[in-house]
């Protein structure tokens, strides 16, 4: 089928399993994504499956989105997104892709959003720096990030330092979740921990890229 879908988070909660352990889980309405376009590498270049998901009024898209949408019969989505096929399944255009198409119980994933934006924020929010001492004679001192430049080389503030700034909104990916359980009759699955955004957020999920060397619950000593 595809190697992922794309979804909105609705919410956390708790969830019990057999042996009583109470986990945190994040809610996501994952699908039905509607395929929009099947590319191929005679065509375009490379071969990968485009889908949408959620429905917009016409007159919120574009004459080009309009074109698109409507070559491949399908209503206007929310948000488009292309994933590479897995498997031998024969996909057609208009054709809707549920959870359960793509994902069990079990799978690990990567979850990629924006995150909450949290607005203008210093060295010690944003970069986590230890500050400076309470005592020994600071003097409205304490949260700054001390000293940004050099002498006479290079003689200017080098790239990438780390200083205050925005801090959230942008792009965030979460690598290595699991997924608890499928909601079929919701079009929704419960996915270990937390993920990117505030509720009603995006989100694209996908088959983990690189799966983690060890279990969950096995400790660091092995």
């Amino acid at each position: 089928m595809l190697n992922g879908l794309i979804g909105r988070k609705l919410g956390m909660t708790q969830v019990g399993d057999a042996s009583g352990r109470v986990q945190a889980v994040t809610v996501i309405q994952l699908g039905p994504c509607t395929v929009t376009q099947i590319k191929t590498a005679p065509i375009d270049g490379y071969e990968a499956v485009q889908v949408t998901w959620g429905k917009k009024k016409l007159s919120r898209a574009t004459a080009a989105e309009r074109g698109h949408f409507q070559k491949a019969e399908v209503a206007a989505g929310v948000a488009t997104r292309e994933f590479s096929q897995r498997g031998e399944a024969e996909l057609k255009l208009g054709q809707m892709i549920a959870a359960g198409d793509v994902f069990k119980p079990g799978d690990t994933i990567d979850i990629s959003g924006i995150s909450k934006g949290r607005g203008y924020a210093g060295v010690i929010k944003r970069h986590h720096f230890a500050g400076f001492p309470m005592a020994r004679g600071t003097h409205e001192y304490f949260r700054h990030g001390g000293s940004i430049g050099n002498r006479s080389y290079p003689g200017r503030v080098r790239k990438g330092l780390r200083m205050a700034g925005q801090l959230g909104n942008e792009l965030a990916t979460i690598l290595n979740l699991t997924i608890v359980d499928i909601i079929p009759e919701d079009n929704a699955v419960t996915v270990s921990g937390s993920v990117p955004g505030p509720d009603g957020a995006l989100l694209v999920i996908r088959h983990a890229a690189r799966e983690r060397r060890y279990a969950p619950e096995q400790s660091a000593n092995g």
